[in-house]
């Protein structure tokens, strides 16, 4: 393995984590697997001296009360027979964070382990001769989410582990380490790293890790690559000291032939918690729009179809906005597809979100290297745009996987293709969406996701996450809905069911 190709961020990790417990890989099995890990690097580094177990090796647990302690918990009991562990807990065991990390506590409890919970940093000099006769010290103090200056006493905690001379190992990261950056105002200066499924960035940069093992801890790559909660948490950032418009400002530009799509857009991104939404719609059908809802801001354009007329009018509005949501219910006119192209190379038009009939105006590849652009064609979209491809079938999942990576990659786009199962690509990162119903195949859904996608768009900046959150939110809401009205789902009632999905990923 390339181990800068594979490094990971923390909150890409943590993404993950929460997307493994969504699919059944539960935090304990990983940390199960984790602290097996780390008992197997000491026990190849460290075996008992002299002869049968007269003289164990000495290890000390350094261990905080996230699951970084937990790791460090489950190593403990794999390291038996041959090994003098002293786990040392710094916190209360009545605080610590998560059910896995307790349950891993309580297990060396009951069974007998030598644990002693430490407040504050008198008690930890007090014991500083543990450090000093110990073989190994292992760090597990504070884990990837831990950054910014070191409080007491777990300050105190790393610079006995520095000052001490036993082989000191890090579970996951050294503490007090950046996982992403690699900097420190103080940090363990470990012997060896052990860190979990990928290398966290900040490792390939620090002296503090010392050597580096990249561990598997059991997550498959099919694993990583479905889109699932934790893809969401990463692009949802909705502060509550926030003031309107913070939240994100989406501009539909859609209508024409059709008044329902960029109705559904519109809606679906309000759902979604976007706190402006503006549709630009054709006037033959702007004041049916504005009729369907109060909450709806409709600016009407000059004609029945959007024409290049229209382009200073939207021009105008994109600049007032974070993100344009084109395509929906356009039509097909040539003078409407000269009108998309010019809209999407506008230089107001920053970021993009561009599905249906859009697709057929879109000029490719994206050239200006500030815009960036989502789309979200379904196999039969594909096939009406104005480029000489053919997506691969269903059937043959990888070789559409590698197509769209191919096909994004010398576009300079990110992709959603729509289907059973939804690929995202930007040509270097694939995500698979796999949940969704086949109630869903009703019209409208589509639309929807255009506008789910805008509203998360509005918040974040890098267009494959966002995709990626959007296809996972949009096949949950419709899953709310299957469960409910069957077959007989509409797109509205996707539309309804969102911020019941989004709520719970406050």
């Amino acid at each position: 393995m390339n181990i800068t190709e594979e490094s990971i961020t923390s909150a890409e990790m943590a993404a993950l984590d929460e997307n493994c417990k969504f699919f059944g890989l539960l935090p304990l099995q990983l940390m199960e697997n984790a602290g097996a890990n780390i008992a197997d690097e000491v026990r190849k580094r460290f075996t008992t001296k002299g002869n049968g177990y007269a003289e164990p090796v000495k290890v000390t647990i350094l261990a905080g009360k996230g699951n970084n302690g937990g790791d460090a918990f489950a190593a403990a009991r794999h390291l038996h027979r041959g090994y003098d562990v002293k786990i040392i807990l710094i916190g209360r065991s009545k605080d610590l964070r998560t059910e896995e990390t307790s349950r891993n506590w309580r297990i060396l409890k009951d069974s007998g382990h030598d644990l002693t919970e430490i407040t504050d940093s008198s008690e930890l000099k007090a014991g500083k001769t543990v450090f000093d006769d110990s073989d190994v010290l292992i760090d597990a103090i504070l884990g990837t989410g831990v950054k910014g200056k070191i409080r007491e006493p777990e300050a105190t905690a790393i610079d006995l582990i520095n000052g001490a001379k036993a082989f000191v190992i890090a579970v996951d990261v050294p503490s007090g380490l950046d996982p992403d950056t690699g900097e420190a105002e103080t940090a363990v200066r470990a012997n060896l790293t052990v860190t979990f499924h990928r290398a966290k960035k900040g490792l390939l940069t620090s002296d503090s890790v010392g050597e580096l093992v990249v561990a598997d801890i059991g997550i498959p790559d099919g694993m990583a690559r479905l889109t699932g909660p934790g893809d969401v948490r990463m692009v949802v950032t909705r502060k509550t000291s926030a003031h309107k418009g913070d939240n994100g400002r989406v501009l539909i530009v859609g209508g024409g032939p059709f008044f329902g799509a960029p109705t559904l857009a519109a809606l679906a991104a309000l759902r979604s918690g976007a706190d402006w939404v503006t549709i630009a719609a054709p006037k033959s059908v702007s004041s049916v729009i504005s009729s369907i809802s109060p909450n709806l801001i409709v600016q009407p354009l000059s004609s029945d179809v959007l024409v290049e007329k229209d382009l200073p009018a939207v021009s105008n509005l994109m600049s007032k906005h974070d993100v344009v949501v084109i395509g929906m219910g356009l039509g097909v006119e040539e003078e409407t597809k000269r009108a998309v192209r010019l809209i999407i190379e506008d230089e107001a038009a920053k970021k993009v979100v561009v599905d249906a009939d859009a697709l057929y105006g879109l000029h490719l590849p994206v050239v200006a290297e500030d815009k960036r652009v989502i789309l979200t064609p379904h196999a039969g979209e594909f096939a009406k745009m104005a480029i000489d491809v053919k997506v691969p079938p269903e059937s043959n999942m990888a070789e559409r996987i590698a197509f769209l990576e191919v096909f994004s990659r010398q576009n300079k786009v990110v992709t959603l293709l729509k289907g059973p199962m939804d690929i995202i690509s930007d040509g270097a990162r694939v995500k698979t969406n796999i949940n969704g119903n086949a109630g869903m195949t009703v019209g409208g859904t589509g639309d929807v996701l255009s506008g789910v996608t805008g509203a998360l768009f509005a918040l974040a900046n890098d267009p494959f996450k966002v995709a990626a959150a959007a296809a996972f939110v949009n096949g949950a809401a419709g899953d709310y809905a299957f469960e409910e009205k069957g077959y007989g789902l509409l797109a509205t009632d996707v539309v309804e069911i969102i911020p019941k999905v989004m709520k719970s990923f406050e």
